[in-house]
């Protein structure tokens, strides 16, 4: 079964505190076991602050590094999963339930992405037999 890796892109600088409270959290956890149960998650956490963070960059043939908070950007990457689903379908039905367990005023963004296993040839690569695009849920 194909493996695929979610990123969740947010607008770090706004984040309502007062959206999360416990109700979120039980929503959260309850997903999270389901999803567990079905034996499709395979790794997920969220990220440090970018203020924490460094971002690496080779360009003209050296290597330069500028520590955080970047805020030139806009969206960050917050979190990740990586899950195994039959197909890109199913693997976006589950982040389409991850996302409506966030409140209404809490803008995230989810990349779904095949984890390609063979190569850039191979199944799941860019041009691979498997590289389709399934619908919006």
């Amino acid at each position: 079964m194909p493996r695929f890796m979610t990123l969740i892109r947010v607008d770090e600088n706004n984040i309502p505190e007062e959206a999360f409270g416990p109700e979120f959290e039980q929503r959260m956890n309850a997903l999270f076991e389901e999803i567990t149960k079905a034996g499709v998650m395979l790794d997920t956490a969220g990220l440090a602050p970018t203020s924490q963070g460094t971002r690496m960059t080779w360009s003209g043939g050296k290597v330069g590094c500028t520590d955080g908070p970047f805020t030139e950007t806009k969206e960050v990457v917050g979190g990740y999963s990586i899950i195994q689903a039959k197909d890109k379908a199913e693997a976006m039905e589950w982040t389409r339930r991850f996302l409506e367990i966030h409140p209404a005023g809490v803008t995230l963004t989810a990349e779904v992405r095949e984890i390609a296993e063979d190569g850039p040839e191979g199944q799941g690569g860019p041009g691979g037999q498997d590289a389709t695009k399934a619908p919006c849920p």
